[in-house]
């Protein structure tokens, strides 16, 4: 069965500080090398929040306690089929950090994150997410590694 295109990405704030995964284990990864938040695809049935919270416990050890949806993000692609991310932060959690099996996780000062290897699009999120801007749609499509169009609440930029 393919994976569902719907999925989760959660930014676990602490201290200034944003819970980054650097995508290093896994083999076929198109996230390979680069650094990005927790979450992944909805499993049958789940609701964007049962997959937030399934998808944090297994690739951090943490039970989320406090979480905000922020947006919606839409990527296209030439490589991959169309997602739908929804995009979560959290600011309260339990439990302690695990190994992760698909990447190093680290914590990370959030005005230092857009330095890491990270998506061209995820630097226009970072951006909205400091800015506390109110809930948002994000389209955002690639070519290859390389941003090719991008829209904010339907309007180009």
């Amino acid at each position: 069965m393919p994976k569902s295109n719907l999925t989760t990405l959660c930014y676990v704030e602490q201290d200034g500080k944003y819970l980054m995964m650097h995508r290093i284990k896994k083999e076929n990864d198109i996230n390979k090398d680069k650094w990005v938040g927790i979450g992944g695809h909805f499993e049958p049935d789940e609701s964007p929040e049962e997959c937030l919270l399934r998808e944090a416990k297994e690739e951090t050890g943490l039970e989320l306690l406090s979480y905000q949806l922020r947006g919606i993000v839409t990527f296209l692609s030439d490589a991959w089929q169309t997602e739908y991310m929804f995009l979560y932060t959290a600011d309260r959690f339990s439990g302690e950090l695990g190994e992760c099996r698909e990447g190093v996780l680290e914590w990370v000062r959030k005005d230092k994150v857009c330095e890491l290897p990270i998506w061209e699009g995820d630097k226009i999120f970072f951006r909205l997410l400091a800015e506390d801007r109110g809930f948002f749609s994000l389209k955002l499509r690639y070519v290859g590694d390389r941003l090719v169009e991008k829209a904010l609440d339907g309007v180009e930029f």
